[in-house]
């Protein structure tokens, strides 16, 4: 299997003459990326300078603004304490990995535009070690928040006891942890001998036969979305339920069913929001990782490789923007950093809720 940089979704390729001919085809005829070797250096691929400029501006904007909005996010959730829920330690989680998505998988993927590895074996290691940990985070983070979202739909009456602070915190932990562990043993090899499979001098290349290749796919795509698919299924046919009984009996609600009905809303509308985030973030997956589930021909170029690395790094900036639409306290906390009121005494215990 050969995986260009940053595209977890060709680990179970296994190596094949067509693909080989179709990456060499592609490099064939450009310059050389370190001109002093010719012997041994790879080759640009042929790309018109206008385009190229115009994705590096572009990508750059984006890369830029994925760090910025959940550097926010980021900061929202741990400096104000009305923010210090269950739900919300889920969120600062998953806006850890966006955050470190466009603050280092971005700049570099953008550097690749040209066709050559200009940082070293070393580096190349450490990029595609960071890609595929923060990759196998946030599909742990999703999981756990349609989890949460199960249990406070389903389950309303012990969501307090069975989700609390410490459990969520414990589930982060354990969700980083073992993303950095697995990903360790299924590029130990690679990380020990980054540039053992590169054909070329300015190539980052990463192999892994066919059966890990498919248990990895099975465990960090198939598996996670399978059961995300079916909590979101059950917590949608709940919330239609209590959505009817609501409008049957909302002409004799008392003052305490009035409260528990707008907690009930509440927590439904949590559930949309994060339905939308889970919608958008299998969109932004599916095509990342269509290669090791359709074979080697899905793989038809390296400007689509490019194409759906940068469409999974653009989830990262999707989610942020998606709690400016559905979430007021995230504009309340936007206006309160960029204000610089949040350096204020007591800042930390204002209402923004």
């Amino acid at each position: 299997m050969i995986q260009n940089i940053g595209q977890k979704a060709a680990r179970s390729f296994a190596a094949s003459p067509l693909l080989l001919s179709l990456i060499m085809e592609t490099w064939k005829g450009g310059e050389l990326c370190f001109p002093q070797l010719l012997n041994t250096s790879c080759r640009k691929p042929l790309q018109h300078r206008a385009e190229t400029i115009f994705l590096y501006i572009l990508l750059s904007c984006i890369s830029l603004l994925t760090a910025a909005l959940n550097l926010l996010v980021i900061i929202s959730i741990s400096h104000f304490r009305q923010l210090h829920t269950s739900t919300n330690l889920l969120l600062l989680s998953l806006a850890v990995s966006d955050f470190l998505v466009g603050l280092l998988l971005m700049p570099v993927q953008i550097l690749l535009i040209r066709g050559c590895w200009f940082l070293g074996s070393l580096i190349c290691g450490l990029f595609y070690f960071s890609s595929f940990i923060l990759t196998s985070a946030s599909v742990g983070n999703m999981v756990l928040i349609s989890v949460d979202r199960y249990v406070a739909i389903c389950d309303p009456l012990c969501y307090p006891t069975k989700v609390t602070l410490k459990r969520v915190k414990i589930s982060v932990c354990l969700c980083w942890a073992c993303s950095v562990m697995y990903n360790g043993v299924i590029l130990n090899f690679f990380l020990k001998h980054p540039d053992t499979y590169n054909s070329c001098y300015g190539e980052c290349v990463v192999v892994i036969n066919f059966i890990t290749g498919a248990v990895d796919v099975m465990l960090t795509f198939i598996g996670p979305i399978t059961v995300i698919i079916i909590l979101y299924l059950k917590v949608f046919v709940v919330a239609v339920s209590q959505a009817r009984a609501m409008r049957s009996h909302i002409a004799v609600v008392t003052l305490q069913g009035s409260v528990g009905v707008t907690a009930n809303k509440s927590e439904r509308k949590a559930a949309r929001t994060l339905g939308v985030v889970v919608v958008v973030f299998l969109i932004c997956f599916c095509p990342y990782f269509s290669p090791s589930l359709g074979g080697q021909d899905a793989l038809r170029s390296v400007a689509f490789s490019h194409f759906v690395v940068f469409l999974l790094y653009f989830n990262s900036c999707l989610n942020p923007v998606i709690y400016a639409f559905f979430y007021p306290w995230f504009k309340r906390s936007i206006k309160l950093i960029v204000t610089l009121q949040i350096l204020q005494p007591y800042s930390c215990d204002a209402n923004i809720l």
